[in-house]
């Protein structure tokens, strides 16, 4: 016998047994089979609680037949795989689900009238109207909370890790940290109260300044996140070349961490782009197109969900118009989520 086969005949003595790839694949199978013949004996009419019964098991059996063939320390190590994976299955259970009722409710009505047309002269009840003053609305009054918070958020971050010592620097820290979990609400009574002080009528511009007002530590955070993970000797060669710190910033800084920067604002406009009480304190919402947001009440897409489900009493079409809505949203959202990606690959430094 050559030597190469007496070192494989002991590295296989010494590795012991091992179950095949595809166990993990069949006790899952085993146990939604299970899971669904102990619902329908137990009269348990709900895929939910198929699902849990089927996780219990598949952790159970993943841990027996594991523990039986490969001993109890490998065991072990299969089961807080199965955990993992069953966090992750039970997570994604909700997000699938919203996602499919929106569609499913979203496109009854979803077409390129609806796209097109405001509320104007149709009732809540009545069939009819669109979402054009909402989208109109909705793009104005982020778009000018991008404005106002992102470049804020991005100066306070690079203050706080290119030249922030002292208390200055930690009381910034600090509030910025007391401002990431303020209710939204908070922030459109601050603006609401400045209104009031000044005397003025509802308008989308100050929609913008509560949504501005959230989107800032949004963003401080997550560039400050991001400009740490630059490496320092790429700051400290640039200096030592005699380059000016502010130019470092700009030009080696900043191109190194833009696609996270840009990853982060763009979560930050997620983030307010779904708020309603801001906007419904504010804006107050208008059914007529208004495309000046300096003057007179908008309406934003999260407020035209709230008010079509809320004034619909029991109207079908009501109802269909805030499923529609809301599926505008979230594909607002994902296009967004998509233009950053395609920015950050492209700005990204080669």
């Amino acid at each position: 016998m050559s030597h190469a086969a007496i070192a494989d005949k002991r590295s296989s003595s010494l590795r012991g047994a091992s179950l095949p790839k595809w166990s993990p694949w069949a006790i899952a199978l085993g146990s939604l089979v299970a899971a669904v013949v102990i619902g329908l004996a137990g009269g348990l009419h709900s895929r939910v609680q198929w699902g849990l019964i089927a996780a219990v098991l598949f952790v159970l059996g993943t841990y027996g037949v594991a523990a039986r063939v490969e001993g109890r320390r490998q065991a072990k190590d299969r089961v807080a795989t199965s955990l993992v994976w069953v966090a992750f299955l039970l997570a994604l259970v909700p997000l699938v689900s919203l996602v499919w009722t929106t569609v499913q409710r979203g496109v009854k009505v979803l077409d390129g009238y609806f796209l097109t047309h405001s509320m104007g002269l149709v009732a809540d009840t009545e069939v009819g109207g669109g979402i054009y003053h909402a989208i109109i609305g909705s793009l104005e009054q982020v778009g000018l909370a991008t404005l106002i918070g992102a470049p804020v958020g991005v100066l306070t971050a690079i203050y706080l890790v290119e030249y922030g010592r002292g208390s200055l620097a930690r009381a910034v820290t600090f509030f910025v940290d007391v401002m990431t979990g303020i209710p939204s609400i908070v922030a459109g009574l601050f603006i609401l109260s400045l209104m009031l002080i000044f005397k003025m009528q509802p308008f989308g511009f100050a929609g913008s300044l509560a949504l501005a007002i959230l989107m800032m530590p949004v963003v401080v955070r997550s560039t400050e996140e991001m400009l740490k993970l630059v490496p320092n000797e790429l700051r400290e060669a640039s200096l030592a070349l005699g380059v000016p710190k502010w130019r470092t910033i700009l030009r080696v800084v900043l191109p190194t961490s833009i696609g996270g920067i840009t990853t982060g604002i763009v979560l930050a406009i997620a983030r307010i782009a779904g708020e309603t009480a801001p906007v419904l304190l504010l804006v107050f919402g208008n059914p007529f197109i208004n495309t000046n947001p300096f003057e007179g009440a908008q309406s934003s897409l999260p407020l035209y969900i709230y008010q079509q489900y809320t004034n619909s009493a029991g109207s079908g079409a009501a109802y269909d118009r805030a499923w529609a809505a809301s599926l505008t949203l979230i594909a607002f959202v994902m296009i967004l989520n998509l233009a950053a990606r395609g920015i950050a690959r492209w700005k990204a430094p080669r």
